[in-house]
Protein backbone atom coordinates (compact mmCIF):
# COMPACT_ATOMS: atom_id res chain seq x y z
CA UNK A 1 0.00 0.00 0.00
CA UNK A 2 2.80 2.43 0.88
CA UNK A 3 4.36 1.71 -2.50
CA UNK A 4 1.15 2.64 -4.29
CA UNK A 5 0.82 5.82 -2.23
CA UNK A 6 4.41 6.80 -3.10
CA UNK A 7 3.87 6.25 -6.83
CA UNK A 8 0.62 8.22 -6.77
CA UNK A 9 2.18 11.09 -4.82
CA UNK A 10 5.14 11.27 -7.20
CA UNK A 11 2.79 11.34 -10.18
CA UNK A 12 0.78 14.19 -8.68
CA UNK A 13 3.95 16.17 -7.89
CA UNK A 14 5.22 15.66 -11.43
CA UNK A 15 1.90 16.86 -12.83
CA UNK A 16 1.92 19.97 -10.68
CA UNK A 17 5.51 20.79 -11.64
CA UNK A 18 4.72 20.32 -15.33
CA UNK A 19 1.72 22.66 -15.06
CA UNK A 20 3.67 25.26 -13.08
CA UNK A 21 4.98 28.08 -15.38
CA UNK A 22 8.62 29.00 -15.34
CA UNK A 23 9.67 31.89 -13.12
CA UNK A 24 10.70 34.20 -15.98
CA UNK A 25 7.37 33.65 -17.73
CA UNK A 26 5.50 34.46 -14.52
CA UNK A 27 7.45 37.67 -13.97
CA UNK A 28 6.96 38.68 -17.61
CA UNK A 29 3.21 38.05 -17.39
CA UNK A 30 2.84 40.12 -14.23
CA UNK A 31 4.88 42.94 -15.77
CA UNK A 32 2.69 42.83 -18.88
CA UNK A 33 -0.45 42.99 -16.71
CA UNK A 34 0.87 46.04 -14.84
CA UNK A 35 1.86 47.72 -18.12
CA UNK A 36 -1.60 47.17 -19.65
CA UNK A 37 -3.32 48.63 -16.60
CA UNK A 38 -0.94 51.62 -16.68
CA UNK A 39 -1.68 52.20 -20.37
CA UNK A 40 -5.41 52.10 -19.69
CA UNK A 41 -5.10 54.65 -16.87
CA UNK A 42 -2.90 56.85 -19.10
CA UNK A 43 -5.57 56.84 -21.82
CA UNK A 44 -8.22 57.84 -19.28
CA UNK A 45 -6.02 60.76 -18.24
CA UNK A 46 -5.41 61.66 -21.91
CA UNK A 47 -9.17 61.66 -22.51
CA UNK A 48 -9.73 64.10 -19.64
CA UNK A 49 -6.96 66.34 -21.07
CA UNK A 50 -8.45 66.17 -24.58
CA UNK A 51 -11.96 67.05 -23.38
CA UNK A 52 -10.55 70.04 -21.49
CA UNK A 53 -8.63 71.12 -24.63
CA UNK A 54 -11.73 70.88 -26.82
CA UNK A 55 -13.76 72.90 -24.33
CA UNK A 56 -11.00 75.54 -24.08
CA UNK A 57 -10.67 75.89 -27.85
CA UNK A 58 -14.44 76.12 -28.31
CA UNK A 59 -14.56 78.98 -25.84
CA UNK A 60 -11.72 80.80 -27.61
CA UNK A 61 -13.14 80.37 -31.10
CA UNK A 62 -16.61 81.67 -30.20
CA UNK A 63 -15.48 84.47 -27.91
CA UNK A 64 -15.65 88.08 -29.18
CA UNK A 65 -12.51 89.12 -31.06
CA UNK A 66 -9.85 90.70 -28.84
CA UNK A 67 -6.85 92.80 -29.92
CA UNK A 68 -3.94 90.68 -31.11
CA UNK A 69 -1.10 90.28 -28.55
CA UNK A 70 1.32 93.21 -28.61
CA UNK A 71 4.96 92.72 -29.68
CA UNK A 72 6.02 92.80 -26.01
CA UNK A 73 3.87 89.72 -25.39
CA UNK A 74 5.03 87.75 -28.45
CA UNK A 75 7.72 85.75 -26.59
CA UNK A 76 5.07 84.39 -24.21
CA UNK A 77 2.52 83.37 -26.85
CA UNK A 78 2.08 79.60 -26.70
CA UNK A 79 -0.07 76.79 -28.04
CA UNK A 80 -1.58 76.05 -24.64
CA UNK A 81 -2.53 79.63 -23.83
CA UNK A 82 -3.21 81.29 -27.18
CA UNK A 83 -3.80 79.02 -30.17
CA UNK A 84 -7.23 79.49 -31.80
CA UNK A 85 -7.76 82.71 -29.86
CA UNK A 86 -10.19 85.00 -31.71
CA UNK A 87 -8.28 88.23 -32.41
CA UNK A 88 -8.48 91.42 -34.46
CA UNK A 89 -5.79 93.62 -36.00
CA UNK A 90 -5.41 96.42 -38.52
CA UNK A 91 -2.76 97.26 -41.09
CA UNK A 92 -1.88 97.32 -44.78
CA UNK A 93 -1.24 94.21 -46.86
CA UNK A 94 2.09 93.81 -48.70
CA UNK A 95 0.67 91.85 -51.62
CA UNK A 96 4.00 91.68 -53.45
CA UNK A 97 5.38 89.53 -50.59
CA UNK A 98 2.61 86.91 -50.49
CA UNK A 99 3.42 83.20 -50.18
CA UNK A 100 1.35 80.28 -51.47
CA UNK A 101 1.19 77.14 -49.32
CA UNK A 102 -0.26 73.96 -50.76
CA UNK A 103 -3.57 72.97 -49.20
CA UNK A 104 -6.48 70.57 -49.55
CA UNK A 105 -9.78 71.96 -48.27
CA UNK A 106 -13.50 71.39 -48.58
CA UNK A 107 -13.21 73.56 -51.70
CA UNK A 108 -10.72 71.11 -53.22
CA UNK A 109 -6.94 71.23 -53.76
CA UNK A 110 -5.18 74.55 -54.10
CA UNK A 111 -3.26 77.02 -51.95
CA UNK A 112 -3.42 79.12 -48.82
CA UNK A 113 -2.50 82.74 -49.52
CA UNK A 114 -0.25 84.08 -46.74
CA UNK A 115 0.25 87.84 -47.00
CA UNK A 116 2.25 90.07 -44.61
CA UNK A 117 0.16 92.73 -42.88
CA UNK A 118 2.17 95.80 -41.89
CA UNK A 119 0.86 97.47 -38.75
CA UNK A 120 1.14 101.11 -37.73
CA UNK A 121 4.11 100.37 -35.45
CA UNK A 122 6.02 98.81 -38.37
CA UNK A 123 5.73 95.21 -37.18
CA UNK A 124 4.46 92.53 -39.53
CA UNK A 125 2.00 89.68 -39.10
CA UNK A 126 1.48 86.91 -41.63
CA UNK A 127 -2.22 86.61 -42.42
CA UNK A 128 -3.64 83.53 -44.05
CA UNK A 129 -6.19 85.35 -46.17
CA UNK A 130 -7.78 82.09 -47.27
CA UNK A 131 -7.89 79.54 -50.06
CA UNK A 132 -7.51 79.85 -53.83
CA UNK A 133 -7.79 76.98 -56.36
CA UNK A 134 -4.82 76.10 -58.56
CA UNK A 135 -6.13 78.08 -61.54
CA UNK A 136 -6.00 81.25 -59.44
CA UNK A 137 -2.49 80.71 -58.17
CA UNK A 138 -1.11 83.63 -60.20
CA UNK A 139 -1.63 86.90 -58.29
CA UNK A 140 -2.61 88.64 -61.55
CA UNK A 141 -5.87 86.66 -61.52
CA UNK A 142 -6.78 88.10 -58.09
CA UNK A 143 -5.90 91.77 -58.40
CA UNK A 144 -9.48 92.90 -57.83
CA UNK A 145 -9.54 91.11 -54.48
CA UNK A 146 -6.36 92.70 -53.13
CA UNK A 147 -7.21 95.81 -51.05
CA UNK A 148 -4.61 98.59 -51.10
CA UNK A 149 -5.42 100.67 -48.05
CA UNK A 150 -5.91 100.08 -44.34
CA UNK A 151 -7.88 96.96 -43.51
CA UNK A 152 -9.22 95.38 -40.34
CA UNK A 153 -8.80 91.63 -40.02
CA UNK A 154 -10.46 89.26 -37.59
CA UNK A 155 -9.50 85.63 -37.32
CA UNK A 156 -7.89 82.89 -35.26
CA UNK A 157 -4.37 83.04 -33.91
CA UNK A 158 -2.41 80.02 -35.12
CA UNK A 159 1.03 78.75 -34.17
CA UNK A 160 3.78 78.37 -36.75
CA UNK A 161 4.16 75.04 -38.57
CA UNK A 162 7.93 74.53 -38.91
CA UNK A 163 9.80 72.38 -41.46
CA UNK A 164 6.96 71.15 -43.64
CA UNK A 165 3.95 68.90 -44.02
CA UNK A 166 3.54 65.15 -43.67
CA UNK A 167 6.52 63.49 -45.42
CA UNK A 168 7.09 66.71 -47.41
CA UNK A 169 9.65 69.34 -46.45
CA UNK A 170 9.38 72.95 -47.50
CA UNK A 171 11.74 73.95 -50.31
CA UNK A 172 12.08 77.75 -49.98
CA UNK A 173 14.67 78.10 -52.75
CA UNK A 174 12.12 76.70 -55.23
CA UNK A 175 9.17 78.46 -53.61
CA UNK A 176 7.48 75.18 -52.67
CA UNK A 177 5.67 75.36 -49.36
CA UNK A 178 3.74 72.58 -47.63
CA UNK A 179 3.32 74.18 -44.21
CA UNK A 180 2.94 77.66 -42.79
CA UNK A 181 6.43 78.03 -41.35
CA UNK A 182 6.50 81.68 -40.23
CA UNK A 183 10.24 81.98 -39.65
CA UNK A 184 11.20 80.33 -42.95
CA UNK A 185 8.70 82.38 -44.96
CA UNK A 186 9.87 85.61 -43.30
CA UNK A 187 13.52 84.83 -44.05
CA UNK A 188 12.78 83.92 -47.67
CA UNK A 189 10.71 87.06 -48.27
CA UNK A 190 13.16 89.35 -46.45
CA UNK A 191 10.69 90.30 -43.71
CA UNK A 192 11.72 91.68 -40.30
CA UNK A 193 9.93 92.25 -36.99
CA UNK A 194 7.48 89.47 -37.82
CA UNK A 195 5.15 87.95 -35.24
CA UNK A 196 6.05 84.30 -34.44
CA UNK A 197 2.50 83.19 -35.29
CA UNK A 198 0.06 83.78 -38.11
CA UNK A 199 -3.64 84.67 -38.31
CA UNK A 200 -6.27 82.58 -40.08
CA UNK A 201 -8.64 85.23 -41.44
CA UNK A 202 -12.33 84.45 -40.98
CA UNK A 203 -15.03 84.67 -43.60
CA UNK A 204 -15.93 88.23 -42.63
CA UNK A 205 -12.47 89.46 -43.58
CA UNK A 206 -12.48 88.22 -47.17
CA UNK A 207 -12.93 90.60 -50.10
CA UNK A 208 -14.83 90.11 -53.33
CA UNK A 209 -12.57 88.31 -55.77
CA UNK A 210 -10.04 87.49 -53.05
CA UNK A 211 -9.14 84.23 -51.30
CA UNK A 212 -11.90 82.30 -49.50
CA UNK A 213 -11.52 82.82 -45.75
CA UNK A 214 -13.06 81.09 -42.78
CA UNK A 215 -11.97 77.57 -43.74
CA UNK A 216 -10.02 76.78 -40.57
CA UNK A 217 -10.61 73.16 -39.61
CA UNK A 218 -10.84 72.60 -35.86
CA UNK A 219 -10.94 68.90 -35.20
CA UNK A 220 -9.40 66.97 -32.31
CA UNK A 221 -9.69 63.17 -32.58
CA UNK A 222 -10.82 61.73 -29.25
CA UNK A 223 -10.53 57.93 -29.28
CA UNK A 224 -8.93 57.66 -25.86
CA UNK A 225 -11.90 55.88 -24.24
CA UNK A 226 -11.77 53.13 -26.88
CA UNK A 227 -8.01 52.78 -26.36
CA UNK A 228 -8.46 52.61 -22.58
CA UNK A 229 -11.13 49.91 -22.81
CA UNK A 230 -8.88 47.93 -25.16
CA UNK A 231 -5.93 48.04 -22.75
CA UNK A 232 -8.12 47.10 -19.78
CA UNK A 233 -9.72 44.23 -21.70
CA UNK A 234 -6.29 42.83 -22.60
CA UNK A 235 -5.21 43.18 -18.96
CA UNK A 236 -8.22 41.24 -17.67
CA UNK A 237 -7.77 38.55 -20.33
CA UNK A 238 -4.18 38.12 -19.18
CA UNK A 239 -5.34 38.08 -15.54
CA UNK A 240 -7.80 35.30 -16.40
CA UNK A 241 -5.05 33.27 -18.01
CA UNK A 242 -2.83 33.71 -14.95
CA UNK A 243 -5.69 32.65 -12.66
CA UNK A 244 -6.26 29.48 -14.64
CA UNK A 245 -2.53 28.71 -14.69
CA UNK A 246 -1.87 29.25 -10.99
CA UNK A 247 -5.23 28.23 -9.59
CA UNK A 248 -5.84 25.13 -11.68
CA UNK A 249 -4.84 22.78 -8.90
CA UNK A 250 -7.23 24.44 -6.46
CA UNK A 251 -10.25 23.61 -8.58
CA UNK A 252 -9.21 20.10 -9.66
CA UNK A 253 -11.66 17.42 -8.44
CA UNK A 254 -10.41 14.43 -6.44
CA UNK A 255 -11.52 10.79 -6.82
CA UNK A 256 -11.14 8.31 -3.94
CA UNK A 257 -10.41 4.66 -4.70
CA UNK A 258 -10.19 1.91 -2.10
CA UNK A 259 -7.20 -0.40 -2.42
CA UNK A 260 -6.39 -3.43 -0.31
CA UNK A 261 -3.95 -2.34 2.36
CA UNK A 262 -1.72 -5.36 2.11
CA UNK A 263 -1.96 -6.27 -1.54
CA UNK A 264 0.50 -5.30 -4.22
CA UNK A 265 -1.80 -6.17 -7.10
CA UNK A 266 -3.65 -2.99 -8.13
CA UNK A 267 -6.43 -5.03 -9.76
CA UNK A 268 -7.26 -6.86 -6.54
CA UNK A 269 -9.47 -4.22 -5.00
CA UNK A 270 -11.85 -4.81 -2.10
CA UNK A 271 -13.65 -2.90 0.58
CA UNK A 272 -13.38 -3.34 4.24
CA UNK A 273 -11.69 -2.06 7.35
CA UNK A 274 -8.28 -3.03 6.01
CA UNK A 275 -8.68 -1.21 2.68
CA UNK A 276 -6.33 1.69 1.89
CA UNK A 277 -7.26 4.96 0.14
CA UNK A 278 -5.72 6.26 -3.07
CA UNK A 279 -6.38 9.84 -4.16
CA UNK A 280 -6.38 10.21 -7.94
CA UNK A 281 -6.65 13.52 -9.80
CA UNK A 282 -9.34 13.79 -12.46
Amino acid sequence: MSEIRTVTSEAEDAGRKAARPRLWLTVLSLAAFALLIALGIWQIERRAWKLALIDRVEQRVHAPAQPMPSPAAWPTVSTANDEYRHVSLTGRFLHDRETLVQAVTEEGPGYWVLTPLQRDDGTLVLVNRGFVPSERRDASTRQAGNPDGQVEITGLLRMTEPKGGFLRNNVPQHNRWYSRDVAAIAATRGLHDVAPFFIDADGGSQTTGGPIGGLTVIRFPNNHLIYALTWFALAFMLAGKLLVTFGGGLFRRKRFVHEPAGGSDATARRTGSDAGTIVEST
